[in-house]
C-alpha cells in the first residue's frame, strides 16, 4: 500500500484535472472508436490498441495509471478510480457501470483525508458483469467471471464465478 506525499499532490491534481476535462469533452459528443482510443492514449499515456472497443461514457478520477490490454471491451458507464493503478490484461470484458477502485481512505479519523493506494489487476479473459465493484488491491484471475452487482473485496481465483455482497465463489469454470 502506497500513501501519497503532499509534494506529489500538485502534480497528481494537474494530471487529474486535465484528464477529467478530456473525458468530459469526449463523453459529451458522438465519437468514433478511433477518436475514443486517441483521447484515451492521451489520458493514459499509453497507445491503446486498435482491437480495444469502448462504449461511452467512460469515467476516471485520474487516468494516467490505467493500463488497457488488447481485445478489451469496456461497456458504457465504467468508472476507473486508478490513482493506485488498474491493469486490464488482454481480452477482458467490462460490463456496464462497472466500478474499479484502487484508492481508499484510512479508517483512522485523524488520517482519513489521506489516501491509501492498492493496485487492481484484472487478468486475461476475465469478465466483470454489469454494476460489479472491484475494491482496492484485488486481483481477478484469468477466465474468472464476476457476476452482475457483485462487490469484490478479495482476490478471485482463476476459472471461477463469483457473486454476491461480499462476493464469494459460486462455481468453478470447466472440468465439470
Amino acid at each position: 500500500m502506497k500513501e501519497i506525499q503532499k509534494e506529489e499532490l500538485a502534480t497528481i491534481t494537474t494530471t487529474a484535472l486535465k484528464n477529467q476535462d478530456l473525458l468530459q469533452q469526449l463523453n459529451s459528443r458522438p465519437a468514433s472508436q478511433r477518436e475514443i482510443r486517441h483521447i484515451l492514449n492521451d489520458v493514459t499515456g499509453q497507445k491503446i490498441d486498435d482491437s480495444v472497443e469502448i462504449r461511452l461514457p467512460i469515467r476516471s478520477d485520474y487516468g494516467a495509471n490505467l493500463k488497457i490490454g488488447k481485445q478489451v471491451f469496456i461497456n458504457s458507464g465504467a468508472m476507473f478510480t486508478d490513482l493506485g493503478g488498474i491493469e486490464l490484461e488482454d481480452k477482458v470484458l467490462v460490463g456496464p457501470n462497472v466500478t474499479i477502485i484502487s484508492v481508499n481512505h484510512p479508517l483512522d479519523p485523524e488520517k482519513r483525508h489521506g489516501v491509501e493506494l492498492k493496485a487492481v489487476l484484472i487478468k486475461e479473459n476475465a469478465w466483470l458483469g454489469a454494476n460489479a465493484t472491484i475494491l482496492p488491491g484485488v486481483t481477478v484471475g484469468e477466465n474468472a467471471v464476476v457476476a452482475a452487482g457483485a462487490v469484490v473485496s478479495k482476490d478471485v481465483p482463476a476459472n471461477t464465478v463469483i457473486a454476491g455482497v461480499p462476493a464469494k465463489v459460486i462455481k468453478k469454470i470447466g472440468g465439470e
